[in-house]
């Protein structure tokens, strides 16, 4: 019995001994981790390390509807040494911060259409290309017909604040010239596609996508050396948009289950919130749903296609098949659900694709 209590307080004491040890390394193990993880963010090491190509940072793939995985509508892309960023949601700019996008890189945005949703992250994506990618020019910001009083807004709301970042960092970190944005109004055609950007390399076009009453509304189309994606912006299923977008490696496409977006207004409505029923059966005739996105996106023999801008949010996995419907049996090619923080990179010069998680 003794040589039994004896053990007992044997295996006690070496267990204790190891809680403590534990505790003892664990600031050291912690700090440790924190150095490696502000290495990598800071030095850039994933994107140096990206081939020559296409890359799409998915920066925000939610909609206006609380979402806590999923930041509003933002798309990035990386088209060799360029930078431009498609849509600027809520809570994106951060996103970007976390998959160590290039800010120094960022040539300009575009924005699809003027609803809140797409732009009221505007400001704080200003703020970091200006700072932290030590612009000396305002960031250029290409938009439908109301681009210019958005943008004018944003400047006006963060002029108090930009005095502060000079004062307190000094014009060699915070150049007064560089703060801000410019404003450049995009006119697109009623049907077809113009080029709005062509470097020799990367080329951009335009095109006009049914999103009424918010309008004029845009898709775009990206290509270089030889690799193309579509971004859809918000519309409901579209035929310009597919024309435009024939025979591209992979279609971002929005979408929006309407089936379960008309539950949410039925228990709105048992529960006396007219104002949100009423809302909930308004939305789902100016967005495509899954289905369509996956019609679209096989009418334009899109080799990929990857949903974004989801509504209603997904907060779980398992919702994905009650979201996708009949989507994969209408689309022949890879079908993603886009998440924060995905990465689907196009290599130049052949037609692979890869899709990795950058969080």
């Amino acid at each position: 019995m003794r040589w039994g209590r004896a053990a007992a307080l044997g295996v006690a004491a070496l267990a204790l001994a190891a809680v403590a040890g534990g505790f003892a390394f664990r600031r050291p193990m912690a700090e440790a981790a924190f150095q490696r993880g502000v290495e990598g963010n800071l030095g850039g090491a994933r994107v140096a390390a990206l081939p020559d190509g296409l890359h799409v940072f998915v920066c925000g793939s939610g909609g206006p509807m609380p979402d806590p995985t999923r930041a509003g509508p933002c798309l990035a892309v990386l088209a060799g040494e360029r930078g431009f960023v498609f849509d600027v949601g809520s809570g994106s700019a951060r996103v970007l911060g976390r998959m160590g996008f290039p800010m120094a890189r960022l040539d300009r945005v575009f924005l699809t259409h003027l609803h809140s949703d797409h732009i009221d992250g505007l400001g704080e994506l200003t703020l970091q290309a200006w700072v932290g990618g030590g612009r000396d020019a305002p960031l250029p910001v290409m938009g439908p017909s109301g681009v210019e009083e958005v943008v004018s807004g944003f400047n006006a709301a963060y002029r108090i604040d930009s005095s502060y970042r000079v004062a307190h960092h000094g014009p060699e970190v915070a150049n007064p010239t560089g703060f801000g944005a410019s404003a450049e109004r995009i006119d697109a055609p009623p049907e077809g596609a113009s080029v709005i950007f062509d470097d020799g390399e990367a080329r951009i076009s335009v095109i006009t996508v049914d999103h009424a009453p918010a309008s004029p509304a845009f898709g775009y189309l990206i290509a270089y050396k030889g690799r193309s994606v579509a971004i859809s912006g918000d519309t409901a299923f579209s035929e310009n948009f597919i024309a435009a977008a024939q025979g591209v490696d992979v279609m971002f496409h929005e979408a929006l289950a309407p089936d379960l977006v008309l539950r949410i207004a039925a228990a709105a409505d048992a529960r006396g919130q007219a104002n949100i029923a009423k809302i909930m059966r308004d939305i789902p005739d100016y967005h495509a749903s899954p289905e369509e996105a996956a019609r679209a996106a096989q009418s334009a023999n899109a080799d990929a296609l990857v949903l974004y801008h989801i509504v209603p949010p997904l907060p779980s996995a398992f919702l994905n098949p009650a979201f996708l419907g009949d989507a994969r049996r209408a689309f022949s090619g890879r079908l993603m659900i886009g998440e924060d923080g995905m990465l689907v990179s196009l290599p130049a010069g052949g037609d692979s694709m890869r899709v990795e998680r950058w969080r």
